[in-house]
C-alpha cells in the first residue's frame, strides 16, 4: 500500500514546484506594473483584493475543487479508458467556472462602479480613463489566474491519483512514478489553453462592462462563448449559394473570437502531445484579441457620460 501511495504522490513535489513558480510569476508582474504604471497597478490591487474579498470568490473556488475530486471516482464504464473522461471534464470544469468568475468580476468592478459614481471618484483624481480600464482588467485577470493556479495544481494531483486508482481498479500492476508523471505533462498545455480562453473572456466581459450590467453581460458573453466554439461550423455552413447565409458566417468569424482555436481537449483526452509552438501561437492570437477588445472597452468608456 505505502508503494502504491508513494508512485502517485512522488511527481507532486513537481506541482508543487510549477504552483511556486506561477506565484512568483504573478508577484514579478505585479511590481513590474507598479514601477512602470504605478497608478494602473494600485487600481488592478484594489479590484484584485475585493474579488478575492468576495464570497463568490470562494464559493466558485470550493463548488469547481469538489467537483474536480468527484470526477476521479465517476464509474464512466469505458472499460479502461476512464482517464480520457477525466481529462476531458476536469479542463471543461475549470474553464466554465473561471469564466463565470471573470464575468462576475468584470460586472461588478466596472459597471456597478460606474453606476454608483464610484468611477467618477476615481477619475476625479489623477488616473485617465485608460489606466482605470487596464487597471481593471488586470484586476480581472489576476484572481481567475489565481484560481487556475490552484484548480490546476489539484487537476494535476487528481489526474496522478486516477492513473494509479485505474491501475489498481483493472488489477493489473501499479502505474509507475513516471506514468503518472507523464500524464500530468501531457495535459500540462491544455491547463495553458485555457487560461488563454479564459483571458480573452475577461477582456470581452470588461468591454461589455463599460456599458451595459451584468444579466446583459451574462447573455451576451455567453452567447459570444457559444458561437465562438460553433465557429468553424458557421464558416464550413455559410459556404453554399446563399449569399445571405455566406456573408452572416464570415462576418461572425472575423468579428468574434474562435474560441475553438484553445479546445484541444479531445486531442489531450487521447494522449496526443500538443507542441508548446501551437500553444505559443494561440498566446498570441488571445494577447491580440484581448487587445482589439480593450481598445474598444477604451472607446466605449471615453464616450460614456458618468455624471
Amino acid at each position: 500500500m505505502f508503494a502504491a501511495v508513494s508512485t502517485w504522490v512522488y511527481p507532486l513535489w513537481k506541482v508543487a514546484a510549477g504552483v511556486g513558480v506561477a506565484l512568483a510569476a504573478l508577484m514579478v508582474v505585479y511590481f513590474v506594473l507598479q514601477l512602470i504604471v504605478p497608478r494602473t497597478a494600485a487600481i488592478a490591487w484594489v479590484a484584485a483584493k475585493e474579488t478575492l474579498a468576495q464570497p463568490f470568490f470562494y464559493a466558485v473556488l470550493l463548488v469547481a475543487a469538489g467537483g474536480l475530486l468527484v470526477f476521479v471516482y465517476l464509474p464512466y464504464y469505458t472499460f479502461g479508458e476512464d482517464i480520457k473522461f477525466v481529462k476531458d471534464m476536469g479542463l471543461n470544469w475549470i474553464v466554465l467556472w473561471s469564466v463565470v468568475l471573470a464575468l462576475f468580476t468584470a460586472s461588478r468592478s466596472i459597471a456597478d462602479e460606474i453606476d454608483g459614481r464610484t468611477a467618477l471618484t476615481v477619475l476625479s483624481k489623477p488616473i485617465n480613463r485608460i489606466g482605470f480600464i487596464l487597471g481593471k482588467f488586470l484586476g480581472v485577470v489576476g484572481p481567475v489566474a489565481l484560481v487556475f493556479i490552484i484548480l490546476g495544481a489539484l487537476f494535476l494531483c487528481s489526474l496522478s491519483f486516477k492513473v494509479e486508482f485505474e491501475a489498481r481498479e483493472s488489477g493489473g500492476n501499479d502505474a509507475t512514478a513516471q506514468a503518472c508523471l507523464d500524464t500530468m505533462v501531457q495535459t500540462l498545455p491544455g491547463l495553458v489553453l485555457a487560461l488563454l480562453e479564459t483571458i480573452v473572456m475577461s477582456s470581452i466581459a470588461v468591454a461589455i462592462s463599460t456599458r451595459l450590467p451584468i444579466v446583459a453581460n451574462l447573455l451576451i458573453c455567453f452567447s459570444i462563448y457559444v458561437l465562438g466554439h460553433l465557429m468553424p461550423v458557421l464558416v464550413d455552413t455559410s459556404v453554399g449559394e446563399n449569399e445571405i447565409v455566406h456573408f452572416v458566417g464570415t462576418f461572425l468569424a472575423a468579428v468574434l473570437p474562435v474560441l475553438d482555436n484553445f479546445n484541444i481537449y479531445g486531442a489531450i483526452s487521447n494522449d496526443k502531445i500538443v507542441p508548446w509552438s501551437y500553444v505559443a501561437w494561440a498566446a498570441l492570437y488571445s494577447a491580440l484579441y484581448s487587445t482589439v477588445a480593450i481598445l474598444l472597452a477604451l472607446l466605449m468608456f471615453d464616450s460614456r457620460d458618468l455624471g
